[in-house]
């Protein structure tokens, strides 16, 4: 049993579904408390946080993450209980094992790790720590960041520990996300009998061309850093259920995952146009969960690259594919930001699981990236 080992079996006992912390924030707080940090608990709406520092001057590593988890789903179908780990051939089962509690422990065990051998370390290093990055994330990260800018609080390098890997852990790092935005549109049309047709007007029928322009559209042809511009649509509703009513409205609910090629502003504008021209009668509302964010090489990605080769003997690939994090209210404000965590074949999953030796590594090379980044030029 290492102590990162140790650590993350204790997080994950704890059934922190979103936005309940149910004590993970302390129990990481005491051990932060311990070695140096000064701690700011930062409560918004129904949602736990907290801002820990070691050190006053610049510049800043900050380690960020979240202690709420998904929902296990039937509990039954865990071959263990999700909220009573259990290791079987050298691998931790749990809900909340790779996306994040893993991650959280490799951090705090790297960081008391690096303060023993580096008590005088230059510059400071910290954790942001919410509890509702895996709901709304209305009340979490966001909240945090806009009360360090109030009071120009900055970071300057951050390391998130979302689950990056995905063959063995550290094989791949995020150094940026794309662009998420979401739509419901709503396009009005007149209910009636389907029998009188021209007494009404079929929203589906109008839908249909635009909606296939829409799917159709290439909105740019991405980057040496990301692909394409994407859209999905994700759900369509419309009817009364009888069959013989013509609906009086449709619903199609879509969402753009968008490269750095074009902005939320262009794409709204082109989906209007589209729609217009098809002469449709429409309502529309959008939700922009988060902007496009790159971390060129630099010293942030220097340092990574650097730590998992001494760690694990391989240059590592950078990437932007898959979802949105919390990075994307942290890269905003200026500071580097890459995403580095176990593998994530099994998040969100039934089973979810890490395996016990890549906590371990994971721990040893935030360890070489606080030592590549806060050790340069000190005598400690």
């Amino acid at each position: 049993m290492s102590d990162t080992l140790d650590l993350a079996i204790d997080l994950i006992s704890r059934p922190s579904v979103t936005p309940d912390d149910m004590g993970c924030q302390e129990l990481m707080i005491a051990r932060l408390e311990a070695i140096g940090f000064q701690v700011e608990r930062m409560r918004f709406g129904e949602v736990d946080n907290f801002w820990a520092r070691r050190g006053s001057e610049g510049p800043v590593f900050c380690f960020a993450g979240h202690t709420d988890v998904v929902p296990t789903g039937p509990v039954e179908r865990w071959q263990s209980h999700p909220f009573k780990p259990e290791i079987r051939d050298g691998v931790l089962y749990g809900r909340g094992a790779a996306d994040m509690k893993g991650s959280l422990a490799a951090m705090v065990t790297a960081c008391e790790r690096f303060v023993a051998a580096h008590p005088d370390h230059k510059g400071s290093i910290a954790f942001l720590i919410t509890s509702d990055e895996e709901g709304p994330a209305i009340d979490g990260t966001v909240k945090v960041i806009e009360t360090l800018e109030a009071r120009d609080e900055k970071i300057d390098w951050c390391l998130v520990g979302e689950p990056s890997s995905t063959d063995v852990v550290g094989d791949v790092v995020k150094n940026g996300r794309r662009g998420s935005h979401g739509c419901r549109l709503l396009i009005k049309g007149i209910q009636g009998h389907v029998a009188y047709p021209h007494l009404a007007r079929n929203p589906i029928h109008q839908a249909m061309p635009a909606l296939a322009e829409l799917v159709a559209v290439e909105w740019d042809q991405g980057n040496e850093f990301f692909p394409p511009t994407t859209l999905q649509i994700t759900n369509i509703h419309g009817g009364t259920g009888a069959t013989n009513v013509i609906p009086g409205e449709l619903e199609v609910i879509f969402n753009l995952r968008y490269s750095t090629e074009t902005n939320h502003h262009k794409i709204e504008r082109q989906v209007a146009e589209i729609l217009d021209r098809h002469g449709l009668d429409y309502d529309i509302e959008w939700t922009l969960s988060g902007k496009p964010f790159l971390t060129p090489a630099g010293e942030l990605v220097n340092a990574t690259r650097a730590a998992i080769k001494q760690v694990m003997g391989f240059d590592t690939e950078l990437s932007t594919a898959g979802g949105t994090s919390d990075g994307r209210f942290i890269a905003p404000t200026g500071a580097q930001v890459i995403e580095l965590g176990p593998r994530n074949a099994s998040i969100h999953k039934i089973d979810e699981h890490v395996g016990v030796e890549e906590l371990d590594q994971l721990s040893a090379m935030y360890e070489g990236i606080l030592r590549e980044l806060l050790t340069v030029g000190k005598d400690n």
